[in-house]
């Protein structure tokens, strides 16, 4: 069953205008209402509108108030969750691994309830179809940008990741029609991957965004938009810790859909890059 609207609503909350958390903010107090309410009932209830709850189901990227109603009955029916936990200071080494163990599956499970079924199926069609794909991302995003480029790479699609602005630039401006751009930043807000999407975009590129969950600069000039939850809950998970593993889960998504669209051809392919990994240790 479909759960993550209370996650999708308070990784919005900050960003929603006023009308809107206000009607977010009564959900998060009382989620049980949504199930027992109509639209209207709830606009009236949380002091504000049924256009208002209508207006706050899209803002939130759902198809509507049913998707929402469906999504928060998924999260009433799970079992209570441990949450993110933060190291502290001395902390015993056996401590620390089972914190992280605990806090990496859990950015998992929040990004998988995040994801949007039909973005991803967007995804993964207009990448079938492109001719090259573009990647790019900054800093600990393009760590993701090359582990996405090497498994399109085993599966004889073309593929870049650069982090030189300039020769990214080059290659928007040469680009073919069926060549796509995948813009990867956490934040969505890292100003080369703002101004990279904005020429591809100026250049009638299809683009792809990998971010955070909520509005950014970067998803909302692409043309489709994929999401990781947002960690923000302790610093030291804001240092690309798990986030990076959730965008390594998305990438894994996309490579896996892309590989049973074409079973056939990808065992080929990976058995070909394989027997040539072998060659080279054989003839080392």
């Amino acid at each position: 069953m479909a759960s993550g609207g209370l996650k999708i609503i308070r990784n919005t909350l900050e960003q929603l205008p006023a009308s809107e958390r206000k009607i977010a903010e009564y959900i998060i107090a009382h989620p049980q209402a949504v199930i027992d309410r109509t639209v209207s009932e709830l606009g009236q209830e949380a002091n504000t509108s049924g256009a208002a709850v209508i207006r706050l189901c899209k803002s939130l990227g759902l198809k509507g108030y049913q998707e929402l109603k469906m999504r928060i009955a998924g999260d009433l029916m799970k079992p209570e969750e441990q949450g993110y936990r933060d190291i502290e200071p001395g902390e015993s080494y056996y401590s620390i691994v089972q914190k992280t163990m605990s806090n990496s599956i859990q950015s998992m499970k929040d990004t998988t309830e995040l994801l949007h079924h039909d973005e991803l199926e967007t995804a993964v069609e207009v990448l079938l179809k492109a001719k090259n794909v573009h990647f790019f991302g900054i800093g600990a995003s393009h760590i993701i940008a090359v582990d996405a480029q090497q498994k399109l790479l085993r599966i004889n699609r073309r593929a870049t990741a650069f982090t030189d602005v300039h020769l990214v630039a080059t290659l928007i401006a040469n680009a073919d029609k069926d060549d796509v751009l995948f813009a990867i930043s956490y934040s969505g807000e890292t100003p080369e991957a703002v101004s990279i999407v904005s020429l591809a975009k100026k250049q009638n590129m299809k683009t792809i965004s990998l971010t955070k969950y909520g509005q950014n600069t970067v998803s909302t000039m692409a043309d489709i938009h994929l999401y990781t939850s947002d960690s923000t809950e302790a610093p030291f998970r804001r240092a690309a810790t798990t986030s990076r593993l959730s965008q390594l889960l998305i990438i894994d998504f996309i490579f896996l859909c892309m590989a049973t669209a074409e079973y056939g051809e990808t065992i080929e392919h990976i058995d070909k890059t394989r027997e040539a990994i072998q060659f080279l240790k054989d003839h080392q």
